[in-house]
């Protein structure tokens, strides 16, 4: 299968070409030159089947390719060596917990198995690759973990400065080695930009390869649609609404990609906070991004998503098509800490405020639906939030171990201007390019 550019469907490269570049040289997204269906027998299996083999037999039909079968199972049973959270907490909602990952966040999923095929392709390679990532919450940890440690590797992490929690800070600022956290003055916005103008503007000179872990990378995105498999198959393999907490777009684009592929889905809903341009754009076929704003739910702070560009270009940017499908609502943090404590309350279920965020989403589709039943994304573990959800629910978190060694990591950052000539700068000093 070949991969092409969102701005240039003309433009085709390989999987490994597409996971080695990041971003296509024209700023597109890549995107698979189609959406594999997965056959009868498949759906029939599914509610049966573990992660890594719904992640083998769904990754096999996009790479299997370029990478040999014995080694993307090695992958699958690599990357997804932890377990998948799936509970009832009402009679027509479900809760997909994604955060017994490492870092206790969903990145985890799609950091683990891009880590995992970019560490089987550069083995063949003598470039010293840097990975430049940007984030707004979440993404830094997950891709440090996951790159922590690997020969050849730099991970460079731009993170918008006192707009991510202490703990998350934490994950990608106290690794060190080829871990480097560069903390900008400014928004996700701005980092997300930076990173994006290095792919176009740097000249290496051939002394470096640049590449992104971001969710704009498709290794990051295709990954993203296993655990939706997962989700419908082990919850009666029918018809069901999906809430996705939504920020940058990335992990609602691989639902419906799974979707796309012949997975029973009623409705998807993009759920956001107060950062909420796609859900304005369901609602009047106008897309105006806008610069972010900081939020409790401050891994969805996102005014200009980039996968929303994918979303697009899945429903042939056609808006009729698109709000058939997708419905977008819109909550601001009292609304997000009501619901933790309602929740709570009526379940004795413990959101973050991001899986609020989709619970809210869910409930109120339910409200006007009676006969559909749903699953809301929690997509981060309540303890990251603790000083938020804490005070509304009035009782500790137990905090899972592999957090607790980040409370008293020291911090070691780069701080820096927003602005893309501050990184160009960096890189070339460092790089001696």
């Amino acid at each position: 299968m070949k991969f092409y550019s969102t701005r240039d469907r003309k433009l085709r490269v390989t999987f490994k070409e597409a996971l080695n570049q990041g971003l296509s040289s024209d700023l597109g997204l890549f995107m698979p030159e189609y959406i594999p269906l997965m056959g009868a027998d498949f759906f029939s299996r599914l509610p049966r089947m573990s992660m890594p083999e719904i992640a083998f037999e769904v990754g096999s039909k996009y790479i299997a390719e370029e990478i040999p079968s014995s080694i993307l199972r090695t992958i699958s049973n690599e990357a997804f060596n932890f377990p998948v959270g799936l509970k009832q907490i009402e009679e027509r909602k479900y809760v997909l917990e994604l955060f017994n990952g490492p870092t206790a966040a969903f990145k985890d999923f799609g950091a683990r198995f891009m880590s995992q095929c970019f560490k089987y392709f550069s083995e063949a390679d003598n470039y010293q690759t840097v990975v430049l990532v940007a984030t707004s919450g979440d993404t830094g940890g997950a891709i440090a973990n996951s790159f922590f440690g690997i020969e050849g590797v730099d991970v460079i992490i731009l993170y918008p400065s006192q707009k991510v929690s202490l703990l998350q800070e934490n994950q990608m600022t106290t690794y060190g080695k080829n871990i480097t956290a560069l903390e900008i003055d400014g928004t996700f916005d701005d980092c997300q930009s930076m990173v994006k103008s290095a792919f176009v503007q740097l000249e290496t000179n051939g002394k470096i390869r640049l590449t992104s872990a971001n969710s704009i990378n498709i290794a990051r995105l295709i990954p993203q649609s296993f655990y939706y498999y997962y989700a419908i198959g082990h919850t009666g393999n029918d018809k069901k609404v999906l809430s996705v907490p939504s920020g940058n777009f990335g992990n609602i684009t691989g639902a419906v990609m799974a979707w796309k592929s012949g997975l029973p889905v009623e409705r998807f809903i993009a759920s956001t906070n107060i950062n909420k341009a796609v859900p304005d754009y369901l609602m009047t076929g106008l897309y105006n991004p806008a610069a972010s704003v900081k939020t409790i739910a401050n891994a969805m702070d996102v005014g200009n998503p980039s996968n929303f560009e994918r979303l697009l270009e899945i429903f042939d940017h056609d808006w009729e098509r698109i709000i058939s499908m997708v419905s977008g609502y819109w909550f601001d943090d009292d609304q997000i800490r009501q619901h933790i404590s309602y929740e709570y309350k009526k379940t004795g279920y413990i959101l973050d405020p991001h899986g609020a965020v989709a619970s809210l989403g869910l409930d109120r589709y339910l409200n006007d639906n009676r006969g559909s039943s749903g699953i809301i994304i929690e997509t981060a573990h309540p303890a990251k939030f603790c000083d938020i959800v804490e005070p509304v629910i009035h009782r500790s978190l137990d905090m899972p171990d592999s957090l607790k060694i980040f409370l008293s990591g020291k911090k070691k950052s780069h701080f820096m201007k927003p602005g893309y000539r501050f990184l160009e700068e960096y890189l070339k000093d460092r790089y001696k390019l």
